[in-house]
C-alpha cells in the first residue's frame, strides 16, 4: 500500500511517501479502514522527532498518524455492530493513519452532515475534549474557562461544553475571537491580566477550567476557579502538584466517539478544519502543526487531491461529501 513513513527520528524532512508498505490486518476487536482522511496531532510530530521515545516506544520505520476517517474494509474477530462498507472515524490501534489502510481500535459512525475531512478532525480532538469535560462533572448552568480554546481540542471542547449547557469563556489571540464567538464562546485574550478580564466577563465567578496548551497558566486557572479539583489540564503533567487533574485522550474510547457522533448528527458539534493538505504534503502539514497557532484542526486528505490553499473553517471540501 501507499503510505508516509519515517526511518529515523528527526524533523519533518524525514517523512517520505513509499508505495510498497505492507498492509496492516485488523486484529481482534479492531476494524481496518480504507483511509479517506487523517488529522495531524501534536503527538504525531513529537513521536516523529524522537521527543517521546521513552514514553511511546516506536519501531522504525513507522507510519505517523493517530486518527482517521474511512470506509471499513476488514473486521476483526469479536467485533459486532459494524458492517463492511460503513463510513467511520476513530483512533488508530497504533500510529499509522497516513496510509491507504489503517487499523482502528475505537470508532463511531460518521454523521451524515460531516465530510470525511471533518470526521478525521474529530477523532483524537473530540475524544480528548470529552474526557476532559467528563472529569469536571455536571456542566449545565456552570461557567467554564477554556485556556487555548481555538485549537483542535479547544474548539471541540467549546462546542461540546455548550451542548452540555455550559457558559464558556475561551482564550485565544484577538484575531481568533470571531471564531470563538461562532462556536458559542465568549472570547478573551490569554496572558497577564486573565483573572481581571475573566472577572469582568463572569461577575458570578468561574466554576471550572481546562488548560489546553500548557503555557504555564495552570496556577492562574486554579486561582480563578478557587478549587483545583475543578481544573483539568491536557497539556501540563505537573497538574497534580497543584491539586488539578491531568488527563490524556486516546484511550479505548468508543463511548466518547459515539457521543461526539451523536452530537454531530444533531447539529450540535461540527469539527473545524483550518487547512487540508495532500498526502504528499505530510511534512508541510506536520511543520504547520508544530509551529502552533492553528484554528481548529489540520487534516491530510489521503485520497484525491488537496486544494492549493487553505479552505475556510468548517466548509466542506469539494467532492468529499459521502
Amino acid at each position: 500500500m501507499r503510505a508516509v513513513r519515517f526511518h529515523t527520528f528527526g524533523g519533518p524532512g524525514v517523512l517520505a511517501i513509499e508505495d510498497d508498505v505492507p498492509e496492516p490486518p485488523a486484529g481482534p476487536g479492531q476494524v481496518r479502514v480504507r483511509v479517506q482522511a487523517a488529522s495531524v496531532n501534536p503527538v504525531d510530530w513529537k513521536i516523529r522527532s524522537g521527543m517521546l521515545k521513552k514514553a511511546v516506544p516506536t519501531t522504525l520505520p513507522s507510519i505517523p498518524g493517530s486518527d482517521a476517517a474511512g470506509i471499513v474494509d476488514q473486521i476483526g474477530a469479536g467485533v459486532t455492530g459494524i458492517e463492511l462498507g460503513a463510513a467511520v472515524f476513530g483512533l488508530a490501534a497504533r500510529p499509522g493513519t497516513l496510509a491507504e489502510f489503517a487499523v482502528l481500535r475505537a470508532w463511531a459512525p460518521i454523521p451524515s452532515a460531516w465530510t470525511f475531512e471533518q470526521a478525521a478532525a474529530a477523532g483524537l480532538a473530540a475524544d480528548t475534549a470529552i474526557i476532559a469535560l467528563d472529569a469536571l462533572g455536571e456542566l449545565n448552568g456552570r461557567t467554564l474557562l477554556i485556556e487555548g480554546a481555538a485549537g483542535g481540542v479547544g474548539s471541540a471542547a467549546v462546542e461540546l461544553a455548550v451542548a452540555r449547557g455550559a457558559s464558556v469563556i475561551g482564550t485565544a489571540s484577538e484575531r481568533k475571537h470571531s471564531f470563538l464567538r461562532s462556536l458559542g464562546a465568549t472570547p478573551t485574550t490569554y496572558g497577564q491580566g486573565l483573572a481581571e478580564r475573566t472577572a469582568a466577563l463572569a461577575p458570578g465567578g468561574v466554576d471550572a477550567a481546562i488548560d489546553m496548551i500548557g503555557s504555564g497558566s495552570l496556577r492562574t486557572l486554579v486561582n480563578i476557579v478557587g478549587d483545583p479539583a475543578s481544573v483539568v489540564s491536557i497539556a501540563d503533567d505537573n497538574a497534580a502538584a497543584l491539586g488539578a487533574t491531568y488527563i490524556r485522550g486516546g484511550g479505548e474510547s468508543h463511548a466518547s466517539l459515539a457521543a461526539a457522533a451523536n452530537l454531530g448528527q444533531q447539529g450540535s458539534y461540527t469539527p473545524r478544519v483550518e487547512t487540508i493538505y495532500a498526502l504528499e504534503q505530510a511534512a508541510a502539514a506536520q511543520a504547520h502543526n508544530q509551529n502552533g497557532h492553528t484554528t481548529g484542526k489540520i487534516v491530510i486528505r489521503v485520497v484525491g487531491a488537496a486544494p492549493a490553499t487553505a479552505q475556510a473553517i468548517g466548509v466542506p471540501s469539494p467532492g468529499s461529501k459521502r
